[in-house]
């Protein structure tokens, strides 16, 4: 394929399965926890990072990575003990990351708008080998947490009172979802964009959720759709030269429109096959008495 043989686009497709794989696993859980904008408050938050990172000449990834992980934590804290001014405090944090990246990275030596632009949506061309090296790391680290604890996780997701009644460290678990949850804001930028992340975390789990119920079976279509639609769209995107953040994420909106419109008469099959009786009632067989099972007159 002619896609593959410039070096861009196999940075662009890798990090594509990267952030197809690790968008959804972690947004199951915020979907769970109903806090599926939770993703787009960290990318505000990330902004400060990617502004930080041109200003003090250091990877932007990573300085996102900081930024989004201590804003994650300070939104779990909010969450514990802001009581009622906790939404305005959330605001002013989510206001204050956007305000601050747009300012450092004015302050930058020979910085400008327009290099925040591609982190906001999503730029094929400026992946960079760099990028690329520190994707696969923290895409590492959000499957090891989203596989090798997804029962205390689910568990914490579910039902926080009845996860703390167990023993699980109910407040350890969700600041560990919530820091996964900036890594992977972090993961995506360079795809799908800042803007953007939020909903590659939330459509293909509401869309895989059309189909099934079960936690397992939920994850791995979700899963399944999210690298179907950032290898989608990142092949739409290069032909097609469209902006592949807004491609991939109506590429996943389409999707979930598809599914819900098979998963109706799915459902309607299924509850007239409920309703059905069962069949006939197996016919009660009496025991013969001792010795009639001999034949008359012999």
């Amino acid at each position: 394929m002619e896609i593959l043989n410039y070096a861009f686009m196999q940075r662009a497709l890798l990090a594509a399965v990267l952030v197809g794989i690790t968008a959804p696993a972690v947004g199951i859980y915020l979907v769970q926890r109903r806090q599926a904008l939770m993703g787009d408050g960290i990318g505000h938050v990330a902004m400060t990072g990617v502004g930080l990172g041109f200003l003090l000449s250091w990877s932007p990834v990573w300085m996102a990575t900081l930024i989004s992980v201590l804003g994650a934590v300070l939104m779990e804290l909010i969450r514990w003990y802001g009581r009622t001014r906790g939404d305005i405090a959330l605001a002013m944090l989510f206001y204050g990351g956007m305000a601050g990246g747009v300012m450092f990275i004015n302050l930058a030596p020979g910085g400008s708008n327009a290099n925040l632009t591609s982190y906001l949506f999503g730029s094929l061309s400026t992946v960079s080998e760099s990028d690329v090296t520190a994707i696969c790391l923290l895409a590492a680290f959000v499957m090891l947490v989203t596989l090798g604890l997804r029962r205390q996780l689910f568990a914490v997701s579910q039902d926080e009172e009845f996860a703390r009644v167990t023993g699980l460290p109910v407040r350890a678990l969700n600041l560990l979802t919530a820091i996964t949850a900036a890594v992977t804001v972090t993961v995506a930028m360079r795809v799908v964009g800042l803007l953007l992340v939020s909903a590659l975390m939330v459509v293909p789990v509401a869309a895989a959720q059309q189909l099934s119920r079960s936690f397992a079976a939920t994850f791995a279509i979700s899963v399944a759709l999210g690298v179907a639609v950032t290898l989608g769209g990142t092949v739409t995107s290069y032909y097609q030269d469209v902006p592949p953040g807004a491609t991939i994420v109506l590429l996943t909106i389409g999707a979930f429109g598809v599914l819900t419109a098979l998963a109706a008469p799915l459902a309607r099959r299924r509850a007239r096959l409920a309703a059905e009786p069962a069949g006939d009632p197996v016919e009660c067989v009496v025991p013969a008495a001792r010795g009639a099972e001999k034949e008359i007159g012999v």
